[in-house]
């Protein structure tokens, strides 16, 4: 599986394309906010050949979902997030507006996963894992084939998400680290909602705010 990462928005925000050998492939988090970062994204699959087969969400902070309405209707697909995510899609517009965001009768996701779900595209499969704490419905997507997680804004290289914004919590959110992702292979590569990949070994031994030392 090629996992190509476009990194966008005032936030830094990572976006990831996965596909495989079929062409097929799914957007996890929309990040693009602008008609640039639109094309940069558009037009790498276009040259690619690409099949989008869904945008997933790992939880729905603004920063992740602005550009939710140029890739479904770019591509005509389906947007998934976790039912929990769904005050944060309501409430999008207005507080993407005090952030310098333009967001305006957001296209809502039309299915809902949750734990242990499985996403299917092409020959490759992912598993869902819900991790909040960070935000209600976070999700992590792992491919225990490949040895990667897509984790979002749950954890960071030496780092974790913030817990003072609505619905964050820190005891939730290290519980999530330790049972959910920490029980993954120590080989895992992470790949975070912002900044550099890690592994889940690393993050076991040297993380400062939730480690198993």
């Amino acid at each position: 599986m090629t996992i190509k990462t476009f990194v966008f928005n005032p936030f830094q925000l990572n976006t990831y394309l996965l596909y495989d050998e079929s062409l097929e492939g799914i957007i996890i988090d929309a990040g693009n906010s602008n008609q640039q970062e639109d094309a940069q994204l558009f037009d790498f699959v276009e040259k690619e050949g690409i099949q989008i087969k869904g945008l997933y969400y790992t939880h729905a902070h603004v920063d992740h979902i602005v550009g939710n309405n140029a890739i479904i209707q770019h591509f005509n697909c389906k947007s998934y997030a976790h039912i929990d995510s769904s005050v944060f899609f309501d409430e999008a517009p207005s507080y993407g507006q005090s952030l310098g965001f333009n967001i305006s009768e957001l296209i809502l996701p039309k299915v809902f996963i949750n734990e242990d779900d499985l996403i299917e595209f092409g020959k490759s499969e992912l598993k869902v894992i819900h991790t909040p704490g960070h935000a209600d419905g976070s999700l992590c997507f792992y491919s225990s084939n490949n040895q990667f997680v897509i984790v979002g804004d749950v954890l960071f290289r030496g780092s974790i998400g913030r817990t003072d914004l609505p619905t964050g919590d820190f005891d939730i959110l290290a519980n999530s680290i330790i049972e959910k992702l920490y029980t993954l292979p120590s080989t895992t590569k992470v790949y975070c909602g912002h900044g550099p990949t890690t592994s889940i070994g690393y993050e076991k031994t040297n993380n400062p705010f939730v480690n198993l030392v």
